[in-house]
């Protein structure tokens, strides 16, 4: 008799599953159909799925994203993931992810406690910040992990502390350092003044930390930008180079190389492994070298990408 009721159980589920996800009725409707009281019909309706007695496939571009996303995330014992579709016609595209990004600024951003979000450099991280809705919150702090004036003495396009600052009227505290120092005691001496050693400590309490990733190759964005020369560029390429994160330039297998413009570099170094939510943005063939140094080195927890380069990703 237990049987035969847990089947007659399972038989109103099937019905009520059908009816609502196939047919598209309401529990109202349901509940007349089979003539059950609403609060019957949601239970049966649960039961379907929990009993997977009616799964689910999404016909959607996005679906292939959210598999992705889930795969890396496990992979890399990531607390942040996303990955959009990619544009076959523009690969390097920073659209997608800058339009992500800005929903995680957002969503940060509109919380009503006081919270520190720190900020790189980079085209990616400056598309998100233009796409931040703009709001009220002055109790929140802007700062910046990167020094933002080339060697030229002119400031970096895509320094993006104050833009974001503007959207929200938060407090704001830029790294008024040149990118590089002379030498490194030069740069230890700068870091060590009282201003620039309260923007450190700001940045050190960050609840959010949003980075771009580099390739360190000839079309280095740290060089192109001006940053930094031909030849530092390639000695840090000589020394195993392989990526940067705010000008902080690492090997392979994500670690932070000890030599080279690294040891004049007056950027905030990323925490290694990363326990601030720190979440690097970046897409691209060329880049994917860098982003998985990055994800195996722990200085990134969490990762916004495109579907092309998520792949190249697991596919390492």
């Amino acid at each position: 008799m237990a049987g035969e009721n847990e089947k007659s159980r399972l038989d109103d589920a099937a019905r009520a599953g059908w009816l609502y996800f196939i047919a598209g009725h309401t529990q109202d409707e349901i509940a007349k159909m089979l003539q059950v009281s609403r609060a019957s019909a949601q239970r049966l309706v649960s039961l379907c799925l929990a009993e997977r007695l009616i799964t689910f496939r999404l016909e959607h571009p996005i679906a292939a994203c959210m598999e992705l996303a889930a795969r890396l995330k496990q992979r890399f014992d990531l607390v942040h993931c996303e990955v959009v579709p990619a544009d076959p016609a523009a690969p390097q595209a920073t659209a997608g992810i800058a339009e992500r990004c800005a929903n995680l600024l957002d969503s940060t951003l509109r919380s009503e406690t006081p919270v520190i979000v720190a900020l790189g450099t980079g085209r990616a991280v400056r598309a998100a910040v233009e796409r931040v809705t703009p709001i009220d919150r002055p109790n929140h702090q802007i700062v910046s992990l990167v020094g933002n004036i080339s060697a030229d003495g002119s400031a970096s396009f895509y320094d993006t502390v104050g833009r974001l600052a503007d959207r929200t009227g938060a407090r704001h505290y830029p790294m008024p350092l040149p990118f590089l120092m002379s030498s490194e005691d030069e740069r230890n001496k700068m870091v060590r003044i009282e201003p620039i050693a309260k923007v450190k400590a700001v940045a050190a309490k960050a609840d959010l930390r949003l980075v771009g990733i580099g390739q360190m190759d000839q079309k280095a964005q740290v060089h192109v930008d001006g940053f930094v020369t031909r030849d530092e560029l390639f000695e840090m390429m000589r020394l195993g180079a392989i990526g940067e994160i705010t000008g902080w330039a690492y090997d392979s297998k994500g670690r932070l190389l000890k030599a080279g413009t690294n040891r004049r570099l007056t950027s905030i170094p990323p925490e290694v492994p990363a326990k601030t939510t720190t979440i690097g943005a970046a897409v691209g063939a060329a880049k994917v070298p860098a982003i998985a140094a990055a994800l195996n080195g722990g200085l990134i927890n969490g990762l916004i990408t495109d579907e092309a380069t998520a792949r190249a990703i697991l596919e390492r």
